[in-house]
């Protein structure tokens, strides 16, 4: 129980051990839950885990307040089966409704924890924590569950992770019974699993086994929930949206008489408190008082699912659902998470008034959570991901860092059906393992330090940007895609919604927010508008997103990598311009891009003959090709070195890299002075560490050496090169991308302002047309454009010497 008010949960029945499925509420509402398996999972004994309703022979054991379950044919034909193996007679104990025996469901999973042998598990089932806290490789041969009960054994989690694709495999009905009817078959596996835990270890943890079913094996879109799922256990998949406040819910009522002060505690009944009348102490009636500091509470969240994008069917929308999660679960899942969900699908009756006792006839659906599970298939695995690889895969990784060319291999095994583009998926790479983080404390006065890494892919259309980005987003945990076109700012930031619980104001998070931890992809770049751009630049260098909307003040993380992608105006690349004038982009925002790569098709028959031979093998001979990709690095291996390195690895400057890093700066700055212009500003060195420190990280060192630091600059100067050369001089500038003016256009523009103002006096005029004033210009000089032109006025109405209308200028006398 989590944040117990006021006392210990009251002990439970003498007929059941603290242990029992009849037990309501369970200690155990910690966030370990993470900490203990990837197939996190967890909600305490609330919704899910009620007491089942039990019918009995002989016995007066049956509540007379529970209802009576109308069995359809499919369950009736489930109880027939069951009948014809219940051979032994004497059986006493039923589950409500039904003919299925406890002694037979507990006998049946005993069975099946002491003798199921895995002989294929899935990924993220391969380990277990060993006696020295590390996780080791399973042993498949023995008994798969008896070796989970020794991991809970050694951390003290009490959770069981039950596979239902296991529990088919041995003993369908079993499998059938709990999918039929989990709230009633469940907590009898609970049992079951504590008396084999007690009885192995003679150990009593201090909350009770709990199991977590999941991997139902039919899994469920969101859309095909119907009402034939109701009561049932299901798994489907989703992405989280939005999560809820906190919210107490009321597990156990504690009333004190007024007269003698004498105590009644009462159990919530599937959300229903019978208050006592009459006092047993006293005689008095209707004299008792709720004490809500005495009442136990259980921590509830709802989240919402949504269909993960892509799964829907055409022209159609994503649906929703809302999941109803308590105790260990609350905090487990944040909206962005990709989650695979076991719980049981409940129609909900709603007033048709608040002050009314009459239901509508339409009920609202909702799942009541068992377990979470996230979806990493193909995919990065997500934060702190790294500590569950075995021993042999770090071993397998460590390994694969001492090779010579690891960084040419990762480049390779990176979107290797894309030809060519080795620079921009170095870079990208780069930006996968990110930079180190710097701690600050609460009482440092100094600004963070950003350690991801953004990126702009711009050029010509049909050069495999939006391929890029598409293999990014389905590789990267957290991952979000968008285009500029489609995207707003409140869709990328965070729109107000009024929570259906609490009726309360939150804020559903946008894009930035669900990628924090990730990277955002956003094509179509040029085409977003510029109230949506603006947001960017906090969350490109403060890594925060600032809210002040309805009444709500708030600050959200948004520590994501931008990736984008855009193309030219007029979907072709002039090389006579520079980047600010190919694309509609601001330069206050391409400041704060690490790496701006230009992908421009070369045109050259040697390039055109590369790449058709790659394009046609690509189709012709596929399995060919895929036997190549897998020879250079396996995906899933790239996607474990990734995780590890992220997880584990925080490279720092070294003092020849310190030195190196100087030096290239100190060069950078003086090769700008000679050809006179601006080469470097503090934000390229920063730049610098970052890639230098995610080179680092692919070698899987702890420092950042010479070599990371040569590696880094080069692969900034080619980005440089290809997207701050100010076009008529051909040198680096960058000023083009710090204030969208090449040093050259602003010395034109500066003598081009004193002959315009020579003009006048020469004339002897005060006003004058702009396309006469141009010409004038144009006939003294032809190298004078409008960008120039309109450069060298703006200048001379900043200086206050003329003043400038739509189409005329006219001196300030």
């Amino acid at each position: 129980m989590s944040d117990n008010p006021g006392r210990a949960p009251s002990p439970a029945p003498s007929m059941q051990s603290e242990a029992s499925a009849l037990h309501y509420g369970s200690e155990f509402g910690g966030s370990m839950v993470s900490a203990f398996s990837h197939v996190s999972s967890g909600t305490n004994r609330s919704q899910g885990r009620q007491g089942p309703r039990v019918r009995a022979d002989l016995s007066g054991l049956a509540n007379p307040h529970h209802r009576t379950i109308q069995v359809n044919e499919a369950d009736d034909q489930l109880n027939m089966e069951l009948d014809e193996e219940q051979v032994p007679a004497g059986q006493k104990m039923y589950i409500w409704g039904t003919r299925i025996a406890v002694d037979v469901v507990q006998a049946q999973f005993r069975e099946f924890i002491n003798n199921f042998k895995a002989g294929q598990v899935d990924e993220d089932e391969t380990t277990a924590v060993g006696e020295d806290g590390k996780r080791t490789e399973m042993n498949l041969d023995e008994p798969y569950y008896l070796q989970r009960l020794a991991e809970i054994n050694i951390s003290e989690i009490p959770i069981l992770n039950l596979n239902l694709g296991h529990v088919k495999l041995y003993k369908e009905s079993l499998y059938r019974m709990v999918i039929a009817y989990p709230a009633d078959v469940i907590p009898y596996l609970d049992m079951v699993v504590n008396e084999i835990f007690e009885a192995k270890y003679r150990k009593i943890l201090n909350s009770p086994i709990e199991v977590r079913p999941f991997n139902a094996e039919q899994t469920k879109s969101l859309r095909d929930l119907n009402p034939e799922d109701i009561e049932q256990l299901i798994t489907t998949n989703g992405m989280v949206v939005r999560i809820s406040p906190l919210i107490p819910e009321m597990r156990q009522a504690y009333f004190k008489c007024s007269v003698c002060n004498f105590p009644h505690e009462c159990d919530v009944d599937r959300g229903r408190i019978e208050e006592p009348t009459t006092c047993t102490n006293c005689g008095n009636t209707y004299c008792f008082q709720l004490i809500h500091n005495l009442s136990i509470f259980l921590d509830k969240q709802i989240v919402k699912l949504q269909e993960i994008p892509g799964d829907e069917n055409t022209g159609q929308t994503q649906h929703t659902v809302n999941l109803v999660v308590h105790g260990a679960l609350v905090e487990n899942v944040h909206p962005g998470d990709r989650v695979s969900v076991t719980g049981i699908f409940r129609g909900n009756f709603n007033r048709v008034h608040p002050a009314k006792t009459a239901l509508n006839a339409i009920l609202s659906t909702s799942i009541d959570v068992l377990h979470f599970r996230k979806m990493n298939q193909n995919r990065l695995h997500d934060t702190n991901d790294g500590s569950y690889l075995s021993e042999d895969r770090i071993q397998e990784i460590i390994n694969l860092s001492k090779q010579p060319d690891i960084i040419h291999r990762l480049c390779s095994a990176l979107a290797p059906q894309i030809f060519g583009h080795e620079d921009v998926k170095q870079g990208l790479l780069c930006q996968l393992f990110g930079g180190t983080r710097k701690p600050t404390k609460e009482n440092e006065n100094r600004s963070k330090l950003r350690a991801e890494i953004n990126v702009l892919l711009c050029g010509d259309p049909g050069t495999a940007k939006s391929q890029l980005l598409q293999y990014i987003y389905k590789l990267m945990p957290r991952s979000q895609y968008t285009s500029g076109k489609g995207s707003s700012a409140v869709g990328l930031t965070a729109s107000i919604a009024r929570e259906p619980e609490t009726k309360g104001v939150v804020l559903q998070t946008g894009a930035l927010v669900m990628a924090d931890n990730g990277v955002c992809c956003i094509d179509e770049f040029d085409k977003m508008s510029d109230s949506t751009r603006s947001i960017l630049h906090e969350v490109m260098e403060q890594q925060t997103l600032s809210i002040a909307k309805a009444g709500i003040i708030c600050q959200l993380n948004a520590r994501t990598s931008i990736l984008a992608a855009a193309n030219p105006i007029g979907s072709k690349w002039d090389q006579k311009k520079t980047i600010i004038e190919n694309i509609n982009l601001p330069h206050t925002l391409l400041s704060r891009f690490d790496l701006i790569f230009l992908i421009i098709d070369p045109k050259t028959e040697e390039y055109d003959r590369r790449l058709a031979r790659h394009l046609v093998n690509f189709y012709v001979n596929r399995e060919d090709l895929e036997e190549e990709v897998h020879a250079t690095l396996d995906i899933a291996l790239l996607r474990d070195y990734i995780a590890y390195a992220k997880d584990n690895i925080n490279p720092k400057l070294s003092q020849n890299a310190d030195q190196a890093l100087l030096q290239y700066y100190l060069e950078m700055r003086e090769a700008g002075k000679r050809t006179g212009h601006i080469t470097a500003y503090s934000r390229q060195l920063e730049s610098l560490i970052r890639l230098s420190e995610a080179t680092a990280k692919m070698r899987l060192s702890e420092w950042v050496e010479k070599e990371d630091v040569d590696e880094a600059y080069q692969l900034y100067m080619k980005a440089l090169c290809q997207s701050a050369v100010d076009p008529d001089t051909g040198f680096v500038d960058v000023g083009i991308l710090a204030t969208g003016v090449a040093e050259s256009t602003r010395q034109h523009a500066s003598a081009l302002s004193e002959k315009i103002i020579k003009l006048f006096t020469q004339r002897n005029v005060t006003q004058m047309s702009l396309h006469k004033l141009l010409n004038e210009m144009r006939a003294d000089d032809t190298t004078v454009d409008k960008h120039v032109f309109n450069e060298a006025l703006q200048l001379l109405v900043k200086e206050q010497k003329i003043n400038k209308t739509s189409d005329k200028v006219s001196l300030v006398l």
